[in-house]
């Protein structure tokens, strides 16, 4: 990960591989790009650079990335220009000069040292400028080798103030916990399944203040949570469920959050066709935003419980795998037939919610790559459901501060019928039409009398499978981490 700092000094006397400079765009599309407020540049620095925006005719675009060589009176190596748009204060703003600055760091990847100049001197820009680094500064590490391809340390140069270091070490913190989701995310599924999974956050969580709690198959059987079990059995790698907490003395609020966690989903004994499971080791990007959200608001100090409940299981076909039109019963006693193996990921969030709400936490929000539909629907938008009008707005305005796209979606009472079943309590999935909603409201069944529960399907944007843009890398995203944590950060 790479290591973060906050410094005053000049930029042009900071030594290094590169300097990293923003440009922004003329929103009136006549004058070109132009350096961005808050660099002390001397005169004759901004009039080469000046000089070379117009001889190439940049137009600072979001993304845009120039390198410049030699460039006078500069100390490092090479001058990036890096394109933010029209800079303003709004989130959107904001969101540009994440995207912009982690191109940018991106481009460095064979470089180890860089400074970045902090295009303004409020608090918002400087926090949105270092996340923009610690977002853009991940390179995924190939199986069995050490990482050698991210930027090892980037100073900042912009205003010292308590809030800028502030803001700049919460980027650090969010940067490391993204990082985490995403490492888990690329994993190879033959190197990371329900135990390996628990083993690794035994490891993260030494030394910090979240405790771990897992239950493995034996436990899962006694505890009664039939939709887990149901889902793993098929598997010779055991199911698990994970528990995280952080407990901070008086906390302002509680929060439970559920992460759907299948390690790899090959759909059972309702196979995938072979296409389909190319990126199915991403189907436990919830569970790992969930792990990687909670480690972020024990570091960060928030005062706010929080508890991370991560239902782990591999799909897998076998003799012992479960078959449509079985019947579980699932924590809580609620029995539900099964209608297709595939739809694995709302059995074992089921379980994990009835369990969560067994400690009437003040809000449960649950986060999965659930279902295609969300995919058809949204694309790389995530999609927010709720029983609690509140809370889904809630989570809507922590997803756009923080510049993870999401949108509101209902849950029709009309689509209820459609996981009757004359064997069950519950059908766990209804027919094609609505498919991300009729998910949404199995999953509310589940969910203790009178708690505040939001669902955030991930489907799409968890995994890029297409090429790096911006500060995400191609394969997991860590998509959804920042925006829980962000959610909690609105509590205090």
């Amino acid at each position: 990960m790479v290591n973060l700092t906050l410094s005053t000094r000049s930029a042009a006397d900071a030594p290094g591989d590169a300097l990293v400079i923003a440009l922004v765009s003329d929103s009136a599309g006549t004058n070109g790009a132009a350096l961005a407020p808050g660099h002390d540049l001397s005169r004759k620095i901004v009039t080469h650079l000046t000089s070379v925006i117009a001889d190439l005719e940049l137009g600072g675009k979001v993304g845009e990335v120039t390198v410049v060589a030699a460039v006078p009176s500069v100390a490092s190596k090479v001058v990036v220009l890096a394109g933010i748009g029209d800079l303003g204060s709004g989130s959107d703003d904001l969101e540009n000069i994440r995207q912009g600055v982690g191109t940018a760091i991106r481009s460095l990847s064979k470089k180890k040292k860089a400074t970045v100049v902090v295009p303004g001197t409020t608090a918002e820009i400087v926090a949105a400028t270092a996340e923009g680094v610690a977002l853009g500064a991940y390179a995924v590490s190939k199986a069995g080798t050490t990482n050698q391809d991210a930027v090892d340390a980037v100073v900042l140069v912009g205003p010292g103030d308590a809030a800028s270091r502030k803001a700049v070490k919460r980027a650090a913190a969010l940067g490391s916990a993204v990082a985490y989701c995403r490492d888990l995310v690329n994993l190879a599924p033959n190197l990371l399944y329900p135990e390996t999974f628990v083993d690794s956050l035994a490891e993260k969580t030494k030394g910090t203040k979240v405790k771990l709690k897992s239950y493995d198959m034996k436990a899962l059987r006694a505890g009664g949570f039939g939709g887990t079990v149901g889902v793993g059995q098929g598997s010779a790698n055991e199911p698990r469920i994970a528990v995280l907490s952080y407990a901070p003395s008086r906390p302002k609020a509680t929060i439970a959050f559920v992460g759907k966690g299948i390690t790899f989903d090959s759909g059972g004994l309702c196979i995938k066709p072979a296409g389909g499971m190319l990126t199915m080791k991403c189907d436990m990007a919830g569970a790992a935003a969930v792990a990687a959200a909670v480690l972020a608001v024990a570091e960060l100090g928030l005062p706010v419980a929080v508890t991370g409940y991560l239902g782990l299981a591999e799909n897998m076909p076998s003799s012992t795998a479960q078959r449509p039109s079985d019947v579980v019963t699932m924590r809580g006693g609620t029995t539900v037939e099964v209608l297709n193996t595939d739809a694995e990921g709302r059995m074992v969030l089921g379980d994990c919610i009835a369990l969560a709400s067994e400690s009437a936490p003040d809000a449960i929000i649950d986060i999965a790559t659930l279902t295609g539909a969300q995919v058809i629907a949204l694309a790389n938008t995530a999609a927010v459901m709720a029983n609690d009008d509140a809370l889904r707005s809630r989570v809507v305005d922590a997803s756009a501060t923080v510049g993870e796209a999401m949108w509101p979606m209902p849950l029709p009472k009309e689509l209820r019928s459609a996981l009757d079943s004359i064997n069950a309590d519950l059908a766990h999935k209804g027919g094609s039409e609505g498919g991300m909603l009729t998910a949404g409201i199995f999953l509310s069944e589940f969910v203790g009398k009178g708690i505040p529960w939001s669902h955030i399907d991930i489907a799409g944007p968890a995994f890029n499978d297409k090429g790096a843009t911006g500060y995400s890398p191609k394969g997991g995203t860590g998509f959804g981490v920042r925006t829980l944590v962000g959610l909690a950060e609105s509590y205090v």
